[in-house]
């Protein structure tokens, strides 16, 4: 076999390979890809971002040109080297030669493009689709053809091919995919993305300002004490209410109010006529912020009160204690804050003990809790199982806290320092 063209042979067998190499690398790189880094470039318009898109929407045609392509590349370098092999140096040499092939295709067309694939997928992927589509065209029936015949066989175990797998992420993976971005986004937007996710699982029972601390107008109270609360509050809303926040008559807008008070023809009965063309909301403590922040945009409110299964008002809720929940505090201390926590200078903070527990670890960037109790108060009368004296010693969740002042069965005020080695309250 003189005449033997080996040459030609050997251009036939490096463009086997070098095929082989492309439908291996291309196909790692197409199933690597970031599907929504893809869908964003295809939504911008970038043609080949668009072209793969709609080739990755029917994954076993994709995959079944790769794999014909593949098959067919690798046969045929085989098909190449069995007949160099018996034409130069004869049928003993088949094992080596068999060998030796099966090496250059595993580190030429599989690990080499693949581990190239994996890693470049964008630059390998975009660049290849536009060979894939007319290539889907020209094999198109016989494609059919083995996709038909496999997907018979799968539908035998209970897969369909028609159900492209979704691409969907759950609150969860968003959260991963948020905390993998990196320098990609900012670490103070990381915190706002993650905020809003955490919405869902936070009630306004979690953030609103207990019944205690809501400033409020009764109508019992003498006049004069109302006029001064009016001169001197610093909120646009306030409850007008008979007795108790559970008899609220209605809401009255400060500003409503605000010109007659100047000029000192404000009475009780206009004021209580203004209040009620307002009536209060009500929400049921265990609503979720997301709920009650589309509730605030559909109902056009901005506050309303929260109750409980009986129907009493255990506190009030805003929508920018929500926004709060998103984008962090508006000031250095919440409202609720600035005059509850006074820091020492040994360290320790003195807290009063209605003072919430989720406001508190957000502000100091403690981790106190939050399951249970709502407050300060709460977690040491839970934890102690009694109303302690002034002077009790105790530590929660690693925090040695000092109970200073007790009033009306009460935790009134504490001293509470950062947290130190030792047992946690669980």
């Amino acid at each position: 076999m003189n005449g033997f063209p080996v040459g030609l042979a050997a251009a036939g067998l490096v463009i086997a390979i070098v095929l082989s190499a492309f439908f291996s690398g291309t196909e790692t790189a197409l199933m690597s890809l970031n599907r929504y880094r893809l869908r964003h470039l295809a939504q911008k318009g970038h043609p080949a971002a668009r072209l793969t898109e709609r080739l990755l929407a029917r994954p076993d045609r994709l995959i079944g040109v790769i794999l014909l392509g593949n098959t067919l590349a690798a046969v045929a370098a085989a098909s190449i080297v069995t007949v160099m092999t018996l034409a130069l140096a004869g049928e003993q040499w088949l094992w080596l030669t068999s060998l030796g092939l099966t090496l250059v295709l595993l580190l030429l067309s599989e690990v080499g493009p693949k581990t190239y694939g994996a890693l470049n997928a964008e630059r390998v992927a975009l660049p290849a689709a536009y060979l894939y589509r007319p290539l889907l065209w020209i094999t198109y029936p016989l494609v059919w053809l083995i996709n038909t015949v496999t997907n018979a066989l799968l539908r035998l175990v209970g897969v369909s091919a028609a159900r492209v797998a979704s691409h969907s992420l759950s609150a969860d993976e968003l959260r991963t995919v948020v905390a993998e971005a990196g320098a990609l986004i900012p670490l103070k937007h990381q915190q706002m993305l993650v905020s809003i996710l955490d919405l869902e699982h936070i009630s306004v029972e979690e953030i609103m300002v207990p019944r205690s601390e809501v400033a409020g107008i009764d109508l019992n109270d003498d006049w004069e004490q109302v006029l001064a609360l009016l001169r001197d509050v610093q909120h646009t809303r306030l409850p007008v209410f008979e007795g108790d926040l559970d008899h609220i008559v209605g809401v009255l807008h400060t500003k409503r109010v605000a010109r007659e008070l100047a000029r000192g023809t404000l009475d009780r009965t206009s004021l209580e006529k203004i209040a009620r063309q307002r009536e209060p909301y009500y929400v049921p403590e265990g609503t979720t912020l997301n709920q009650q922040l589309v509730a605030f945009q559909e109902m056009r409110r901005r506050h309303a009160y929260v109750v409980d299964e009986y129907g009493d008002v255990q506190g009030l809720v805003t929508i920018e204690d929500i926004l709060e929940e998103i984008v962090g505090e508006f000031t250095t201390l919440p409202h609720g804050l600035r005059h509850e926590v006074r820091a020492e200078d040994d360290g320790s903070y003195v807290i009063a003990g209605s003072t919430t527990l989720r406001t508190l670890n957000r502000a100091l960037g403690w981790s106190l809790p939050t399951t249970g109790p709502k407050t300060l108060n709460g977690l040491i009368l839970e934890y102690l199982e009694t109303i302690p004296e002034p002077g009790t010693a105790l530590k929660l969740d690693g925090h040695p806290v000092e109970v200073l002042q007790i009033a009306d069965n009460a935790v009134k005020t504490l001293r509470i320092w950062p947290k130190v080695s030792g047992p946690k309250l669980t």
